[in-house]
């Protein structure tokens, strides 16, 4: 059924006029004339009593009449509606976080909330792999991980952060004292890392076995304050990317970059190419690289 037609026979019966329903359609009387005839071919049935000057509903137009209200109305809302999904005035968006990026995303957020105030933002923490497999499956439209993401799989990646690594000991560490300290020379000490879920866990396995030792693992965790807490109370060394030193209380224990590691902690933003972003994740996407930038290169899936 045609919208317009509808729109047409609608006013037309609230004015009982086809003349006073040209008018308030800014058309000419036959272009409304023409409308209803098409609609009364499609019913299959005259929609109006024409007497004269005016017109009345017949038993099956009264029935489209109110019909025709309900969807006209929500014609109007569903237009309502977009507009103030294009212009930002409404939605939700769920963004995929790990725990131990999150502590990046408070001045994204801020800047977010400022700029989107009527869009629901929900961040949902998980494991960089999992976020990885809940963007890949649709039920996240945009994320965060650490990079690289596999080459094999549907995501598309923009690196937003590249960050040394450091060395957290306790302050007896020997090499307390020093700026940086190169992987090998923490062969024989135990190391405090996240949990083999993390990206940079599974990075810092390989970056050891490159320097030719496998590390020995005093324990593991996904939370980055507990890692610090263990490495102070002696358990070993703990390993954190720079921007979590930021938030770390480093008084009492021995910090130094890790240099010489082949290990960098990239970060970024993970969605799929092929799939389409709403007006909300892609406003997120913007807003990101507005607060922490973006890296030169975008990484694709390769074919």
């Amino acid at each position: 059924m045609d919208v317009r037609a509808l729109r047409y026979f609608v006013e037309t019966v609230r004015t009982a006029s086809f003349t006073r329903a040209a008018q308030a359609l800014f058309v000419t009387q036959s272009t409304v004339s023409k409308m209803i005839r098409q609609l009364e071919d499609e019913v299959g049935t005259p929609l109006l009593i024409r007497e004269g000057h005016t017109a009345r509903p017949t038993d099956t137009g009264r029935i489209v009449y109110e019909r025709g209200l309900h969807i006209l109305g929500a014609m109007q809302q569903l237009n309502a509606e977009v507009r103030e999904a294009v212009e930002l005035r409404r939605g939700e968006l769920v963004v995929g976080i790990p725990p131990m990026i999150n502590v990046l995303f408070t001045p994204v957020v801020k800047r977010f909330r400022e700029q989107h105030p009527e869009i629901r933002l929900t961040l949902r923490e998980d494991t960089g792999q999992g976020v990885e497999r809940l963007v890949a499956a649709g039920e996240l439209e945009v994320g965060a991980t650490v990079l690289p993401v596999s080459d094999q799989g549907p995501l598309q990646s923009e690196r937003f952060g590249s960050y040394a690594l450091w060395a957290v000991g306790p302050p007896k560490a020997s090499w307390h004292g020093k700026t940086a300290v190169p992987l090998a020379a923490l062969r024989d000490i135990p190391l405090l890392i996240p949990t083999d879920d993390f990206a940079l866990t599974r990075r810092l396995r390989a970056a050891c076995l490159q320097h030719g030792f496998t590390p020995t693992i005093a324990a593991q965790s996904a939370h980055w304050d507990f890692l610090a807490s263990m490495a102070s109370a002696d358990l070993g060394v703990a390993l954190l990317p720079e921007p979590l030193m930021r938030k770390l209380n480093v008084r009492g224990v021995s910090t130094a970059r890790l240099a010489r590691s082949g290990v960098q902690w990239e970060i970024g933003h993970i969605w799929v190419q092929q799939r389409y972003l709403s007006y909300a994740a892609r406003a997120w996407l913007d807003v990101a690289r507005q607060v922490l930038g973006t890296g030169k290169s975008m990484r694709k899936r390769r074919d």
